[in-house]
């Protein structure tokens, strides 16, 4: 296979039956002429996005109504600032729930421990049930409904309870640790909070009693803990927690009824979710019923190809956008395939198994698994039956090259290979897949419909196979409505728009390709990217500076092995040593206080760690020390002599 060779071309059969093809159809008859590409559509949908965003709202069947004006984009040139549909009113969980009947909803796995099966009629009965119940308590328009949570099929089902009484729906994983948790929960005051009794991981009950019973007394606005049945244990979990009763004796009282949906604006917050921590406490970010909604649908429909009774499965935790991303096919009319613990458990093949028995039409995951079944000597398609899978797509990191070839050489010949990439900013995808376009190695496909996407230049200039910013510059539904406790806006601004006026600036160091493809080459900032996880230095500080052997520390992200590995460094008290007992008590302390993904890879011990003037230590520039590149804007650093400390460490070496 050479670089001038497509790793895959979809066949003329593909290209008929992919949606996209029907949409394509479908927007040159409204724009009035023909298109011959998909850049072409794409040029359109970003040049007329009224008329775009409104073709997405009818192709896709949108419940609700757009509103008497008819007014899809106000406020046009504006970014923050642009609204869209500003006269509709419609509701997410209609939108998912619009199916009936004994067919699959959703199939969840718990390792080998537990395996369940919901029918859409299972699903509306559930939710029905925990939609009585959070009226009974008190929950309404506005309230927050938090959840510490596997990926269950009780924890899809609260969030649709919540969306349907137009609360708003936050989630972290239950491996996150108290101060963890309380970071993300602590900011947004939930009434309610939703938690498990334990969960499963790499074949082991994981207990959570202690860690949610010290959550909760410092958690004073929840007036009610609900403990979900997954362990066989929850009454015993309720009794030990305050203000918490089990799921099942709470929706005891209530049968299935009629569910109601409360119609609210377009912008109306759906989700918080939240950014990585890196220079603090994690942002919390508010995403809308309405952008989240279309951008899904959009992505789903036209870009991952999902049709009626498609049977859609990514790994993820409910603490990665891409759960929400992923219950999001129910308005697609997939089945949800979920999996809850590790993708390793028993074996590399647990995942394959589970895509040969449900006949798995999509399948996502990371480009880190990827990469581990392929060192790991697999192959799936010599192993497995995956005659259903149609796409697999990958997210997470960049996905290398040796990846691409895997995918086709290891586990199935005919598929879309998607490589994605967008983030919890958007809660969706700046750059993704097109089912009807050819795959070639190591690039992600194409901009997103509807997303004006470029790469710019230090000094804001469009370039061409070089690399530079990420950026977006025209608006579009899925930016987020604000950031939760910021009432001028200006953490939102700061956060995206102070790069270049006016216009989204994403923090991904990209390059655009001789094939109209993209590379994104990681992040332009200092955020850790283990195993295609992102994570904030800020979350590791916060437990490691709790310990008296360690005065200050400081995190990178080193590229080792095709992947990033977390790499600590300490300065230590007086009279400390980092021995090994040292080493494991940190690795510890960080484990259970913010979570397995933030353990360092290596711990290294200095005498003095670079800071600016104004006393802020500097990530980036021992980052660049550790990879030997040069460090700019030296000047800045009050103590830059420190920065000799970080080169050519023996410890980094292997």
């Amino acid at each position: 296979m050479t670089s001038d060779t497509p790793l895959w071309i979809p066949g003329p059969a593909r290209i008929r039956s992919a949606p996209l093809t029907a949409f394509t159809e479908a927007a040159a008859e409204r724009a009035g002429r023909p298109f011959a590409s998909y850049a072409d559509l794409h040029a359109w949908s970003v040049d007329d996005r009224e008329a775009f965003w409104d073709l997405v709202w009818d192709f896709c069947g949108v419940v609700g109504e757009k509103g008497a004006g008819g007014r899809v984009l106000v406020d046009v040139d504006r970014m923050p600032g642009a609204s869209f549909f500003p006269d509709a009113r419609l509701n997410f969980a209609e939108n998912l729930l619009r199916r009936d009947g004994s067919q699959e909803a959703i199939v969840f796995r718990g390792e080998d421990k537990v395996e369940r099966r919901l029918s859409w009629d299972d699903l509306r009965g559930l939710v029905s049930r925990l939609q009585q119940l959070f009226v009974s308590l008190g929950v309404g328009t506005g309230d927050r409904v938090a959840a510490m949570m596997p990926n269950m099929p009780e924890t899809a089902a609260a969030m649709l309870a919540c969306a349907s009484l137009g609360a708003v729906w936050s989630s972290c994983s239950p491996d996150f640790g108290e101060q963890g948790v309380l970071d993300r929960f602590g900011q947004i005051e939930p009434k309610v909070l939703i938690v498990p009794d334990g969960y499963w991981y790499n074949g082991k009950a994981i207990e959570v009693t202690g860690k949610v019973a010290a959550v909760v007394d410092r958690l004073p606005g929840v007036n009610k803990v609900l403990v979900v049945d997954y362990l066989g244990t929850s009454a015993n979990v309720a009794a030990g927690i305050r203000r918490a009763e089990a799921l099942d004796a709470a929706l005891a009282p209530f049968a299935p009824k009629p569910l109601a949906f409360e119609r609210l604006p377009f912008s109306h917050p759906l989700y918080i979710l939240y950014s990585s921590g890196t220079t603090g406490v994690p942002k919390c970010i508010v995403h809308s019923a309405g952008g989240t909604l279309l951008q899904h649908l959009k992505e789903h429909r036209l870009h991952a190809g999902l049709v009626e009774n498609d049977r859609l499965f990514y790994f993820t935790t409910c603490g990665w956008m891409m759960w929400n991303w992923l219950v999001s096919g129910l308005a697609s009319g997939a089945t949800l395939l979920l999996y809850d613990g590790s993708p390793f458990y028993p074996d590399g093949n647990t995942l394959f198994d589970f895509a040969d028995a449900e006949a798995m039409t999509f399948f996502g995951t990371s480009a880190k698994f990827i990469d581990s079944v392929r060192k790991a000597g697999l192959v799936p398609m010599s192993s497995h039956d995956l005659s259903s899978l149609r796409a697999i797509a990958s997210t997470g990191s960049p996905l290398s090259p040796e990846g691409f070839r895997f995918v086709y050489d290891g586990i199935k010949k005919d598929v879309h290979l998607a490589s994605i990439s967008g983030g919890t900013d958007i809660v969706s995808c700046f750059v993704l897949g097109v089912p009807t376009e050819p795959v070639w190695e190591g690039e992600i496909q194409a901009a997103g419909l509807g997303m004006a996407v470029d790469v710019w230049d230090q000094d804001g200039r469009p370039v061409r196979q070089e690399k530079g910013e990420l950026v977006c510059t025209k608006a579009f539904p899925a930016m987020p409505v604000g950031f939760w406790n910021d009432p001028d806006g200006g953490k939102y601004r700061g956060a995206y728009f102070e790069r270049f006026d006016n216009v989204w600036c994403h923090g991904d160091f990209a390059e655009w390709t001789e094939h109209g493809g993209i590379v994104i080459h990681g992040r332009s900032d200092a955020t850790l990217n283990p195993g295609g996880v992102r994570i904030g230095t800020a979350e590791i500080y916060n437990q490691v500076e709790q310990m008296p052997e360690i005065a200050e520390a400081l995190a990178i992200g080193q590229e080792h092995d095709g992947d990033v590995r977390v790499v600590l460094f300490v300065r230590l008290a007086p009279g400390a040593a980092l021995d090994a007992d040292l080493d494991r008590r940190i690795k510890a302390k960080i484990r259970t206080g913010a979570s397995p993904r933030h353990v360092p890879a290596r711990i290294v011990a200095v005498a003095d760690i670079p800071r600016t003037k104004s006393g802020k230590i500097t990530e980036l520039a021992v980052r660049e020390v550790v990879h030997g590149r040069p460090v700019k804007n030296k000047e800045a650093l009050a103590n830059p002599e420190a920065l000799d400390l970080f080169k050519d460490l023996p410890q980094l070496a292997t």
